[in-house]
């Protein structure tokens, strides 16, 4: 035990001797560069930690706090609530009940955590951990925080935007893409209705929802509602698919950058329609009408399998509106002669 002096005013409390930690800590930081992300959060942290490091107060006198959880050695205390709170994340796997189980979930991949709670997280936390000999997460990455007219979301302020209301109005999946798609990770990003309207009437009434539309009604009206067997199903798509690279967007937790590049992917299938007019071609040259819209409906397809995570509702929607249940990223997974039904609009525009 020492002793907390505070305003003149002296209690006994229990230490974490966090400092004891601090060498090989800041040693971990600055030779795994994918420890603590984004660089900015590391060299935050960093700042932190080259500076005297205090040993973690993790008790509170009942006396003084009766609210709590009660120190298992000691009924006059509770402990301080970063303490307590910190030690769910290995208690919930069972870390000393069920060895086995906490090894298949422990360490975590990825601790993903908003930038005010940095700290707590990314020192006190890994310290903790090094104290039980337990491995620490391999990234700790901090998000930012949505932002309406440049200040942050807080009741106080009554600028909270609900996105129970948002998902009422316009879709679960809408708003998830938005979210993810409008927001650098790691980066504030700010919210208003307009640039919501903006970017689902561009990205998702527009591309995609147009494109759904004009592929299924092609089909269904010039080939009998079946996918068309291609004859030549050599294309520049099939290129283009290879080059969305999703493993390393996610990797370096570049989700928006990858919902870009499949939404550039989606205009380059508008653009392949708009060049090559199976509306045409299909009155003088039905064979490559049925190769065009093969490789459209196929690119399509593989757009929606990439979208799935993000949209998994109108993602279903869009491949049964192309007759797949394929989730497969492999070129010529559509299959010719599947039966396509009547599709109503996927994403109806939104008029303001």
């Amino acid at each position: 035990m020492v002793y907390l002096e505070k305003l003149k005013n002296k209690e006994r409390n229990y230490f974490f001797k966090m400092s004891k930690y601090q060498d090989v800590f800041i040693e971990k930081i600055e030779k795994d560069t994918n420890f603590i992300q984004p660089t900015t959060r590391k060299n935050e942290v960093l700042g932190f930690l080259k500076q005297d490091l205090s040993d973690l107060c993790i008790s509170r006198p009942k006396t003084r706090l009766e609210w709590g959880i009660e120190i298992p050695f000691d009924k006059d205390y509770v402990t301080y609530v970063w303490f307590d709170a910190l030690i769910n994340y290995i208690s919930a796997p069972k870390y000393s009940e069920d060895d086995k189980h906490f090894k298949q979930l422990w360490p975590a991949d990825v601790h993903l955590i908003g930038k005010d709670i940095l700290t707590t997280h990314s020192v006190y936390w890994p310290t903790m951990l090094m104290s039980l000999n337990i491995p620490l997460p391999k990234t700790i990455f901090a998000h930012g925080w949505w932002l309406t007219d440049e200040e942050k979301m807080s009741k106080s302020l009554g600028n909270v935007i609900s996105p129970l209301t948002l998902v009422d109005e316009f879709g679960v999946d809408a708003v998830r893409y938005y979210l993810m798609s409008e927001m650098v990770l790691g980066s504030d990003a700010t919210f208003s209705l307009e640039s919501f309207i903006k970017r689902y009437n561009s990205d998702l009434a527009n591309d995609l929802g147009n494109l759904v539309s004009r592929v299924s009604t092609l089909i269904n009206k010039n080939f009998d509602s079946v996918i068309p067997s291609p004859n030549n199903s050599k294309n520049d798509l099939s290129n283009k698919v290879n080059n969305i690279n999703i493993e390393d967007k996610l990797d370096n937790f570049q989700m928006d950058r990858l919902l870009q590049n499949i939404m550039d992917f989606v205009r380059s299938i508008n653009g392949y329609m708009e060049k090559n007019q199976p509306w045409k071609l299909v009155k003088n040259d039905k064979e490559l009408a049925a190769d065009v819209l093969y490789n459209a409906a196929e690119s399509l397809r593989i757009a929606t399998v990439m979208l799935s995570p993000v949209m998994p509702e109108k993602c279903k929607e869009i491949l049964n509106a192309l007759g797949s249940t394929s989730s497969s990223l492999e070129w010529g997974s559509l299959k010719p002669g599947e039966k396509i039904p009547e599709t109503n609009p996927i994403f109806p525009r939104i008029v303001e």
